[in-house]
């Protein structure tokens, strides 16, 4: 098909070529996406009254008392997994056991005394306190959770294969990155030689192409292309605005990242490893942060709570013995702070786990697969105040927030948030 033109006419010209590409090269640099890979939330099923006793209680007090000597599987932890134990022994004898295992032994109780032996004669820990309907609500939820144990294996192995293209906080990996960075060249490279061929065209349709270009072969035409289109003063300006921008933003970025220490994972004085005792060994946090439900501070465990589990068990093992030196010339452990918050910000752990009912991994990440502990999240004001805005307020079964639950409903038909509650006013953290 013939296509008429006019001879004096010019398919292209240089500058307004010149004008695609800058167009087409900003807009490149500016459609890069920001990347968020959100963490996947898990709603906790509702526990519900098994064997007698009330799962859900139960759930807390195991998770506070037993989790760190004992699995609710057969796996055997400190003490022996408890997986069918109350199928195997009386609520009598179990509760007796459980407020006084000492006594039981004592007693000559052929079982008791055979558990006691085969774990090297280390004693439980006496619960006195507990109520029958406690220690009934524990056995419900060992009974419920082993059951259910089985059905989460194949979910966490799907869970795990999903999270294949980042790292374990949620952050893009290396390669991707790469790979991105990579596409993104070819792109530019692939419009350079477009720009060239239109402009080639527009030179043969126009007729103005010299003698000598029409008998070089392709790559002397190409590079007499480039060293025009390099040539050019809307290009050369356009390339030093760019550069100066990527600057600029280098400039700002680096500002904003003074004092953020995201993923920072110093060398502890002693390998304490989270994903084996938190991860494999399902210790609850409580346990050895004992602060973190009433109080300011989660605390730093002490070398008694560690020696409440290896007083007993790998007491030979090189990192053991570190703290059994602490212990002899009485200094503590010095321990390297990780999430460490500037002094002008008022952070409250109470506040946010025993009445926001948040968990841990929300701002610490998923520790229980952690080998050395790290920062996971960046702790700016813009990442807690995103927070506050998105999150909604537990107001279930709590009097309190009543009268402003009511409030809120009669102005908007969205749920009560901690934004709507005075979780962006600065007197909050700051006075």
């Amino acid at each position: 098909m013939n296509i008429p033109f006019r001879k004096d006419a010019k398919f292209c010209s240089s500058f307004s070529y010149s004008k695609t590409f800058i167009a087409i090269v900003v807009a490149l640099l500016l459609s890069v996406p920001n990347l968020v890979f959100a963490q996947d939330s898990t709603a906790a099923a509702g526990a519900a009254p098994a064997g007698g006793g009330d799962a859900a209680k139960g759930e807390a007090l195991f998770k506070n008392n037993c989790a760190q000597c004992h699995a609710v599987t057969e796996e055997r932890v400190v003490g022996p997994g408890l997986k069918g134990v109350s199928s195997r022994h009386d609520f009598a004898w179990l509760s007796k056991w459980v407020r006084n295992s000492q006594a039981v032994i004592a007693s000559g109780d052929p079982y008791a005394v055979k558990i006691y032996n085969e774990y090297s004669k280390a004693q439980m820990t006496s619960f006195p306190n507990l109520s029958d309907d406690d220690i009934k609500g524990i056995f419900a939820y060992v009974d419920k959770a082993a059951t259910a144990a089985p059905a989460a294996a194949a979910p966490a192995a799907a869970s795990g294969a999903s999270s294949a293209g980042t790292d374990g906080g949620g952050a893009p990996s290396d390669l991707f990155v790469i790979v991105l960075a990579a596409l993104v060249v070819v792109m530019l490279l692939v419009l350079g030689v477009l720009l060239v061929i239109v402009s080639l065209l527009s030179k043969a349709v126009g007729g103005g192409e010299s003698a000598e270009a029409e008998k070089g072969d392709f790559m002397t035409r190409l590079g007499a292309s480039l060293k025009k289109i390099a040539g050019d003063p809307a290009i050369r300006s356009a390339t030093i605005w760019i550069f100066v921008l990527l600057v600029l933003k280098a400039t700002v970025d680096g500002a904003y990242s003074v004092g953020v220490q995201q993923g920072y994972a110093p060398k502890q004085p002693i390998s304490f490893s989270h994903k084996l005792h938190a991860g494999e060994y399902k210790i609850d946090c409580n346990y050895c942060h004992t602060g973190v439900n009433r109080g300011k501070s989660a605390h730093i465990p002490s070398a008694n709570i560690c020696m409440n589990c290896h007083g007993v068990i790998k007491k030979e093992s090189p990192e053991i013995q570190k703290i059994y030196t602490s212990i002899e010339n009485n200094q503590p452990i010095e321990w390297v702070r990780v999430h460490n918050l500037p002094d002008l910000a008022y952070f409250n752990h109470a506040q946010h786990v025993n009445v926001g009912g948040l968990e841990c991994q929300n701002c610490h990440g998923e520790v229980e697969k952690m080998e050395v502990i790290q920062q996971r999240s960046s702790l700016t004001m813009g990442w807690c105040i995103d927070c506050h805005r998105k999150t909604e307020v537990n107001t279930k079964d709590n009097k309190y927030y009543d009268k402003l639950v009511q409030l809120h409903a009669s102005e908007s038909k969205e749920a009560l948030k901690v934004a709507d509650i005075g979780g962006l006013e600065c007197s909050k953290c700051h006075y």
